[in-house]
């Protein structure tokens, strides 16, 4: 038998890990995610009798953050820094947010060109 917790709150806060690992698999392949099993559909089901059944909740792992950089101007830093704060945001939280915001999920990647620093015109 496998390990699955030496007590009941161990088993939980595994079955919650597993869980979420598991969830997190399905998305990454592609596959449909069922919906969640309520109690009364774990009592009646043959293959888990003589098993304590308790509720799970489980979030996908997040997703991994990647660093940026950008340019811009120290009066427009400033006025971000602003808006962000007032917000109760990091600057950078604030800046993703306002960008899915005001272009939503919707938009579509622009084609990437050449870079305006590799045209430029050095006198």
């Amino acid at each position: 038998m496998r390990n699955c917790g030496r007590t009941l709150d161990e088993a939980r806060r595994m079955a919650a890990e597993a869980l979420a690992a598991h969830v997190a698999g399905m998305i990454e392949d592609g596959d449909e995610v069922p919906p969640p099993s309520n109690l009364d559909a774990l009592a009646n089901d043959p293959d888990i009798q003589g098993a304590v059944a308790f509720l799970v909740s489980a979030e996908p792992a997040p997703e991994k953050t990647i660093r940026i950089n950008i340019t811009a101007r120290a009066s427009q830093l400033e006025a971000i820094d602003r808006l962000a704060e007032k917000a109760g945001m990091t600057r950078s939280a604030y800046m993703v947010q306002s960008s899915l915001n005001r272009f939503g999920s919707r938009a579509k990647p622009r084609q990437r060109t050449a870079s305006r620093r590799g045209n430029r015109i050095r006198h």
